[in-house]
């Protein structure tokens, strides 16, 4: 049986309003389980009760009943705490140092110290390919550079479980793109990923599980591909096929009794992949160009 990186038993969180005796249940006997090495979604609205969830399992917040569990221990004990490497959705870092000097800071107050600070300062910079950047002050950063820098910095003391508030939120499509892609290879290294987000197409992409939280409660929970499927339906996408065989595939269809088409027409990507389309060509024209101008 795989071990459980997090484990919510029947979590309640009851908040009180400061108006009389009124209460505000936030969580509302929530159970889930995140397995060791995968990349668990938990998505939902603002307000649903995500980020509130999130601080119980971090050890910020006590809950008003049950439990949260990381990799077998009490969310607030201080050994659980040394297993979670966190990025809220707004970090804050001192604009004034580099993302080396930003990296070095964090390290130290993990008590790295020397040779190995340094190695894992490269090592990191490397990960959320920002070598280039290593030197540069943060005030310079972009917005998903700084959500990468926030990466590394949660991967600081190597912990097992990594805790991502809205990763992508408020970065644009290419940034948004390296994100994900940075999360998948910290699946390929064995971290275990829980993902908290209202962006659900981001989601998609990168989660093997995903509970869907609403007003406090879970509503559907289980393997990504599983939940998104359409039951009673198949999707057959051809190429090159000609009115003909398209018209042959019609009247079999319409020969079966109680089978049906229900749509036609071309496969449509999505917007945001078209837009990192075009900036990737865009790119590489740009490249392109550049070289050709340097050899003449």
């Amino acid at each position: 049986m795989s071990e459980h990186a997090v484990e919510v038993n029947n979590l309640t969180k009851v908040f009180r309003t400061g108006i009389g005796n009124q209460y505000v249940v936030a969580v509302d006997n929530l159970s889930f389980r995140v397995e060791a090495g995968e990349v668990y979604g938990l998505i939902g609205p603002n307000g649903s009760g995500k980020s509130t969830t999130m601080k119980v399992v971090l050890g910020l917040m006590a809950a008003s009943k049950g439990e949260a569990k990381v990799f077998g221990l009490d969310s607030g004990d201080i050994r659980a705490r040394s297993e979670i490497g966190f990025l809220p959705e707004n970090p804050y870092f001192y604009k004034h140092l580099t993302g080396a000097e930003t990296l070095k800071f964090y390290g130290k107050l993990c008590g790295i110290r020397g040779k190995k600070l340094k190695a894992r300062v490269a090592e990191l910079l490397e990960i959320v390919g920002l070598e280039d950047a290593a030197r540069r002050r943060l005030g310079g950063y972009s917005k998903g550079m700084l959500q990468r820098i926030g990466l590394a910095q949660s991967l600081v003391q190597n912990p097992r479980l990594v805790i991502l508030d809205e990763p992508t939120a408020g970065v644009d499509p290419v940034g948004s793109r390296e994100i994900r892609d940075l999360i998948l290879r910290l699946k390929e290294e064995g971290y275990t990923v829980f993902l908290c987000s209202h962006l659900l197409e981001q989601v998609q992409e990168v989660c093997d599980r995903v509970g869907i939280i609403f007003e406090g409660r879970m509503r559907r929970e289980g393997k990504l591909e599983e939940l998104i499927k359409i039951e009673k339906q198949t999707a057959m996408t051809l190429e090159n096929a000609s009115p003909e065989l398209l018209a042959k595939i019609e009247g079999l269809v319409a020969s079966e009794e109680g089978a049906a088409i229900v749509e036609t027409g071309h496969p449509r990507t999505t917007l945001e992949r078209l837009f990192i389309q075009i900036a990737e060509r865009r790119s590489k024209e740009k490249a392109s160009a550049e070289k050709k101008e340097e050899a003449s």
